[in-house]
């Protein structure tokens, strides 16, 4: 790859925030807002992929119509930080595989393009495959590529043979690869050991604006955030919830998200007795999720498995302790600050779990809580400006001066060959 002359950055995704489902891909989002002092312009390319359950001699009409759709269905726009937005739809028939799918996405913003290569000296994807192969697909070929993995649903696309061979192929060809973790950064080494001192790591952004202004005095109002699904626990965050409150009646549980597990919820908190204590909000904007974070005393977050775990770095830039299972990404992000944050707790199928970890946090705190220097230690890890650095030493390193390690990734740095 040549040395980039400018400082333009496109972003190819499969995620970022619509009018339709306005809280999809916002960590995306966060990433083109944290990095806009590293770059001079930048365009996010969102290609969108719209899943349909159709006969193939459908699939394929729609395919030989999609040139002319693309016309029609392309838009033009801004997103955050005076970056460019083009929204691009891409017909997907449910069933294909992951690289039938990426495919899809490649020729698509190929058409998009009238046949011409991005205009950007750096293209940086999102997921391997339906970003990182349409971005190298369709870059110039001076562009430098990157690509960050943070898809929980990783195992499933490697499970597949073509789109195993597929990343591999994306994997050598790209200039970096990063993954949010080692929880994410273990399946590809194990799937690619000839590529491990090739994937390396870069964190999710995390916005740090003003805490609470009033301290959490007392951990009675649960907060939980995410989607209600089995993968996140939040039935035995339910169960345990009922078990706490019989000890103290003045808990509240709000879950926040939504999901197929929500009408479960809902009649099993009727059946518990506790539909005056539960509330279900559904699926709110990032700004509103903050809001109630600031509203609440106490994150729990349950989940069998968390890549990164944004949510949970988040609460505790609302000024919130959390209390979080061991489930990949937490125990990463929270290194080093787990009692000051909160508490960590197992992994396992039993509510108790929960409880038990809830009784111990609520009989140290305050006392035995730091949230300022959790706070501050995350702000260096995760902050707009750590992450802006970043992503700026890998982007454009002949225009990097001070030598030092970007505070994001300092501890991950014996691993990273950019550094």
């Amino acid at each position: 790859m040549g040395v980039p002359a400018g400082r333009d950055v496109a972003v190819v995704t499969p995620w970022y925030p619509t009018r339709q489902v306005p809280f999809g891909g916002a960590f995306v989002q966060a990433m083109v807002e944290a990095t806009a002092s590293a770059w001079d312009r930048a365009t996010v390319y969102h290609v969108d992929g719209w899943g349909a359950r159709v006969p193939v001699p459908q699939d394929e009409a729609i395919m030989r119509s999609l040139p002319g759709l693309l016309t029609r269905g392309v838009r033009h726009s801004g997103t955050v930080a005076g970056a460019g937005l083009c929204y691009l739809p891409v017909p997907v028939r449910v069933g294909v595989s992951f690289a039938q799918s990426a495919r899809r996405h490649s020729d698509a913003l190929r058409t998009a393009l009238g046949g011409r290569p991005i205009d950007a000296s750096v293209v940086h994807a999102h997921v391997g495959l339906r970003g990182g192969w349409t971005a190298l697909e369709n870059a110039r070929p001076d562009a430098r590529v990157f690509v960050t993995e943070h898809a929980t649903f990783l195992p499933s696309v490697l499970a597949e043979p073509d789109s195993r061979a597929m990343y591999d192929e994306v994997i050598r060809r790209a200039t970096g690869v990063f993954a949010v973790g080692e929880a994410v950064r273990s399946v590809l080494v194990e799937a690619f050991p000839h590529h491990a001192d090739r994937i390396t790591f870069m964190p999710n952004p995390i916005a740090f604006g003003e805490p609470r202004q009033r301290p959490v005095t007392a951990l009675r109002r649960w907060l939980y955030v995410g989607t209600l699904s089995e993968r996140k626990g939040v039935g035995l965050l339910l169960e345990a919830f009922a078990r706490c409150r019989a000890e103290d009646p003045e808990l509240s549980l709000t879950f926040v998200g939504e999901g197929r597990l929500r009408a479960a919820l809902t009649s099993r908190a009727q059946e518990l007795g506790l539909a005056e204590a539960v509330t279900f909000v559904g699926s709110v904007l990032p700004d509103r999720a903050l809001e109630l974070m600031r509203e609440h005393d106490l994150l729990i977050h349950p989940s069998r498995l968390e890549t990164f775990g944004m949510t949970v770095v988040e609460a505790v830039a609302a000024g919130m302790p959390v209390l979080v299972t061991r489930c990949g990404g937490p125990e990463e992000t929270l290194a080093g600050i787990e009692d000051a944050a909160g508490g960590l707790i197992d992994v396992t199928d039993d509510p108790d779990t929960i409880v038990a970890g809830y009784r111990r946090l609520r009989d140290r705190f305050p006392d035995g809580v730091d949230l300022p220097h959790a706070r501050a230690v995350l702000t260096s890890r995760y902050g707009y400006e750590a992450v802006a650095r970043a992503h700026s030493r890998v982007w454009f390193p002949e225009t990097d001066t001070d030598g030092a390690v970007p505070a994001a990734t300092a501890p991950l740095a014996a691993t990273n060959p950019m550094e």
